[in-house]
């Protein structure tokens, strides 16, 4: 089975104390919930549902990882670490009733901080702008004096170069995105509903072995133009723009995949909107390698559209890295300076929205290498590739 091995969050867990020691900072929470679980995955491979969680990461030892009563059995069976605790700001249900758990021990912030911060006062917080307001009070108010700091940027410096292993479920993700996209394809045809083309695509993803639908963005004809609707009962239309991409998560990595078409027959004027978004995604392709300046790729995309009299309809940047996250760092604009370096894992995001002929964007996966960018979308990129080179005709 691919996943990430114990020994590489036993290399995280290393690397993030090394930075805490190099920084003067006594411990590092990181907080994850149903929403926001990409940071909390990184650390401890916990994957919340319902509740609210915490890793707490101490200069030495091993972390701590605090949830809720509901879902510590299932905690347990995930974490790469067996220090797990339940603390009663973590329950998982919002309702105004207090609720019971009989059989449950609980730790509280004051212990579990006192533990890890070791007699210290300085706490960094990975997750500062997602803790609800009164955990966050309830935290400043465990320890006397507490000193706390925004500690993102020691994870996000840590997961924005991949290794074989996160590359490896990224392309595990990628392949059953694929198989999800083609069930869609075949689907996606005039008569049928947006949902049920939606549904296809799910449907054949999980049975691929996805372990999550991150979502599926579904538009048909006026409603390509939503830029990220959701599938309606509507039903497709022959001459239907279709935008619709599909967002896979395999062990935590997610992957994204979009193709834009058009079910049934298209007009002359979508031939030449659709030709202009492959062009673009192949004058990428020449710019995703290692030593590249992240914003001259952007600069190269935009030029294509400038030649079709497009730029009004670009709406935002044509890459965004992924990973624990569908959308991470880098995400450069034209002003970007910085380079792309090997190991990077990126998504093309090659858009435009609200042109008479209609709205569309192309999602693939790469691996940036010192050459060649390496697919981790196979199907789409191929699709991407013999359209560009036939020109819809």
């Amino acid at each position: 089975m691919i996943k990430i091995p114990q020994f590489e969050f036993e290399r995280r867990i290393e690397r993030v104390q090394a930075e805490l020691e190099r920084s003067g900072i006594d411990a590092l929470l990181v907080y994850g919930d149903e929403y926001r679980k990409e940071n909390l995955r990184y650390v401890c491979n916990f994957w919340p549902i319902f509740e609210r969680a915490a890793c707490f990461i101490s200069r030495t030892g091993k972390p701590i990882l605090a949830g809720a009563p509901e879902g510590e059995i299932y905690a347990r069976e995930m974490s790469a670490w067996s220090d797990v605790r339940n603390v009663k700001e973590f329950a998982c249900v919002s309702v105004p009733e207090e609720i019971d758990y009989p059989l449950a021990s609980f730790s509280s912030f004051a212990e579990i901080l006192g533990e890890v911060l070791n007699g210290g006062k300085k706490l960094a917080i990975v997750g500062l702008w997602d803790i609800p307001a009164p955990i966050m009070e309830r935290i400043r108010n465990a320890v006397k004096n507490i000193e706390i700091t925004d500690g993102s940027a020691i994870i996000n410096d840590l997961r924005i170069i991949k290794t074989p292993a996160e590359i490896a479920c990224l392309r595990e993700a990628g392949r059953q995105a694929c198989v999800g996209y083609e069930a869609l394809l075949k689907t996606a045809v005039p008569g049928n509903t947006e949902v049920m083309a939606a549904g296809a695509a799910e449907g054949a993803a999980r049975m691929a072995g996805a372990e999550d639908i991150n979502f599926t963005v579904f538009g048909s004809g006026k409603r390509a133009a939503t830029v990220i609707g959701r599938a309606t009962n509507k039903v497709i239309e022959d001459g239907d723009m279709v935008m619709a991409a599909l967002a896979v998560q395999y062990q935590g990595y997610v992957e994204t995949v979009e193709y834009p078409f058009v079910a049934g027959k298209p007009r002359d004027g979508q031939k030449r909107f659709l030709n202009a978004l492959f062009e673009a995604a192949e004058v990428q392709q020449g710019y995703l390698r290692a030593g590249v300046v992240a914003g001259d790729m952007v600069r190269a995309v935009r030029r294509v559209f400038k030649k079709h009299g497009l730029s009004e309809y670009d709406v935002y940047p044509p890459m965004h890295g992924i990973g624990l996250a569908e959308a991470e760092s880098p995400y450069p604009d034209e002003n970007a300076t910085y380079k792309l370096q090997a190991g990077m894992c990126v998504n093309s995001d090659i858009s435009l929205f609200g042109h008479p002929d209609g709205s569309n964007r192309i999602e693939e996966g790469f691996v940036i290498t010192d050459k060649t960018p390496e697919s981790l979308t196979p199907m789409i990129r191929e699709l991407v590739l013999t359209s560009a080179q036939t020109a819809i005709g």
